[in-house]
């Protein structure tokens, strides 16, 4: 979501956006920031596949029951997880670029999206229990 929707759709940012000789003043610049985001997003797809791999080898575990409702749930929380991990990373500790820079990168955008991704976390960490708590998942 962040990479299509942030990026790309409302191009609120890019993976370099926040340091001056990479903002989005140029061709030139647009097109580093392409760059690193496209490996940006081909790590993010890489853990992706291997996430999935590891849940299939869970799902094949003898015991183990498949829940939808504890599937969103673990996606929810790997999202949220994702975004938590990524917001503090590169927006506060790295700095390379914020959620909104194309409004001077405003502290409250990359606060919301931190917020966003804990309340992702704690609404996949609750359908996960309700399905726990029905027996969908052992």
């Amino acid at each position: 979501m962040d990479g299509i929707l942030l990026h790309q759709v409302l191009q609120w940012h890019h993976m370099l956006t926040a340091h001056e000789e990479y903002g989005a003043t140029s061709v030139h610049n647009l097109e580093v920031n392409t760059l690193w985001d496209g490996l940006f997003h081909t790590g993010t797809w890489v853990f992706t596949v291997l996430g999935v791999g590891y849940l299939w080898r869970a799902g094949r575990m003898e015991g183990v029951r498949w829940s939808g409702i504890a599937f969103v749930g673990a996606l929810a929380v790997g999202w949220g997880l994702f975004n938590l991990v990524e917001g503090i990373v590169d927006h506060h500790i790295l700095g390379i670029h914020h959620v909104r820079d194309d409004l001077g990168g405003p502290l409250a955008w990359d606060l919301g999206f931190l917020a966003f991704g804990a309340l992702l976390v704690l609404g996949g960490a609750m359908l996960i229990r309700a399905a726990a708590a029905r027996g969908d998942e052992r």
